[in-house]
């Protein structure tokens, strides 16, 4: 403790599942083993109850749980966290900790696991976020956005000196890092403009010897804290593992459940030095080698094939992935997904094989019986992936003329589900709560008024409206060589009771 106080070397921001189960975890090996001998100064930018009610009360311990896909489960005790505060000047005694670690020359990394919309500025139609705006408005001490305060802490690190530091996104979407910095400079510019932070701040912001974005990709299967898992940890002798749902929707617990399968590769770009974590199983490489990896897993090999288990199993009434995995028809479907319409055009990144990783999300992962995954979990902020899992491999089919776009039939079926998923009607016409997404609004609102039995004339162009959104599927839809398929789809499946099912099996025919 008194080691990180005095030369803190990593800073993460993000409390949830995933970084306390790895994240974390990485920190406490390299503890175990002697190569790190400071620990984590953590904020929270989002949920402070997390902070409140899961944290202080427990010393920042966390049992990591692992469960195996043989039936057996792991248990670690994960104590490298050492500070725990709130990301927010309302905490004046948590925000000056976080200001005094940003401070410190010895400081070399700063992480995060904040989700894909915790780096979102604009709405899909471009415009700034009503919260980003008014920070921009405001002074910058006066930010209420974690992206605002993160600016904050930064011109604190350039006043302590210009000391450099590496800002790593761990979160799972193709080019966090670029994502980060884009955000980052968009705010600090528009201050700049305003004279309200100085020109040479930018100048440091920009030069990547003093602040690095690196690239990431990371993967590690890590759900909600499962009531059967606390059972079992309940029958050890394990009191405390009741469950925890915040007034934000968080759901966490003193332990975490995650899958024992882990992947984390970084973009080797650190101007003040890293913690050593390649000895803890990361790999570092350079940025173009981690982007072939993040598209291998995004576009191809294992997100595409989740995104299309989650949609179809909420229409059918599956409440975990691995039942879906039993469910013939749709393990037809993400096989075919990702063996005959995703391989063709994968991207190989040699340091991971992309056929085994495939066969390993397969046969290992997406099948571990004691995975509590839920498709309503991985349902979340659907708009906001789905032009990299699905967009990415119409527009490589496009490019490439020995493959034939009109020959994709999951693909095409995956979109119309989505859309047919909207309607927040299941396969049997009973109504169900849709998963949370930042544009959710948005677009339930143009197929407005849809339902069973809509003629085809009075679907079709609210159909197509969604379609053509470009920034939400990264090609417009309805003027693609696949517009027909999946208004064909869409139109099976609201033709009553019992059609994506029927949808589902007739695309797997093919």
């Amino acid at each position: 403790m008194e080691n990180t106080k005095k030369r803190p070397e990593w800073l993460h921001f993000g409390m949830g599942n995933l970084f306390r189960v790895y994240p974390a975890a990485l920190c406490q090996n390299l503890l175990n083993k002697g190569e790190m001998d400071t620990g984590l100064v953590c904020g929270d930018c989002y949920d402070f109850e997390l902070i409140d009610k899961l944290f202080r009360p427990h010393d920042n311990l966390t049992v990591g749980v692992t469960l195996k896909a043989d039936g057996s489960i792991s248990k670690e005790i994960i104590g490298s966290v050492m500070q725990a505060e709130k990301c927010s000047n309302e905490f004046p005694e948590d925000w000056a900790i976080l200001v005094k670690a940003f401070r410190n020359p010895s400081l070399k990394m700063v992480s995060f696991t904040i989700t894909e919309k915790g780096y979102a500025i604009y709405n899909t139609d471009g415009t700034l976020l009503d919260s980003i705006r008014d920070d921009l408005k405001n002074l910058p001490m006066k930010a209420h956005t974690f992206l605002g305060r993160l600016v904050i802490l930064l011109l604190e690190r350039f006043n302590a000196g210009k000391l450099p530091i590496a800002l790593v996104s761990f979160d799972n979407c193709p080019h966090n890092g670029e994502k980060l910095q884009k955000a980052v400079l968009k705010i600090a510019q528009t201050w700049q403009i305003k004279k309200l932070i100085p020109k040479e701040f930018i100048d440091y912001l920009t030069d990547s010897s003093k602040v690095a974005f690196p690239w990431t990709m990371i993967d590690k299967i890590t759900p909600r804290p499962n009531e059967k898992i606390a059972g079992l940890l309940k029958k050890d002798g394990y009191e405390d593992a009741a469950l925890i749902i915040t007034r934000k929707g968080t759901y966490c617990s003193t332990f975490v459940n995650s899958e024992e399968v882990q992947y984390l590769v970084i973009e080797d770009q650190f101007p003040n030095g890293r913690p050593p974590l390649e000895k803890a199983g990361v790999y570092f490489t350079d940025r173009e080698t981690v982007n072939k990896v993040e598209k291998m897993k995004g576009c191809t090999c294992l997100n595409p094939l989740h995104t299309a288990l989650a949609i179809s199993g909420c229409l059918l009434g599956y409440k975990l992935i691995y039942d879906e995995m039993k469910d013939n028809d749709l393990r037809k479907m993400i096989e075919i997904l990702g063996y005959k319409e995703g391989l063709p055009v994968v991207v190989d990144p040699k340091i991971i094989n992309p056929k085994k990783f495939l066969d390993e999300v397969l046969t290992k992962r997406f099948t571990n019986p004691f995975m509590p995954d839920t498709p309503q979990r991985i349902a979340t902020d659907t708009s906001q992936k789905l032009s990299i899992r699905f967009g990415e491999t119409v527009k490589a089919y496009l490019a490439n003329p020995e493959l034939d776009v009109k020959s994709l039939e999951i693909v095409p079926l995956v979109l119309a589900l989505w859309c047919r998923y909207l309607l927040a009607i299941d396969d049997e016409g009973k109504s169900f709560e849709l998963s949370s997404d930042p544009f959710l609004g948005e677009v339930c609102m143009i197929l407005e008024g849809i339902k069973f039995g809509s003629p085809k004339e009075e679907f079709e162009p609210k159909l197509e409206t969604l379609l053509s959104n470009e920034k939400i599927f990264g090609f417009n839809v309805s003027e693609s060589p696949i517009a027909e398929k999946v208004k064909s789809y869409f139109e099976i499946m609201i033709s009553g009771k019992g059609k994506v099912r029927e949808a589902i099996a007739q695309a797997c025919r093919k």
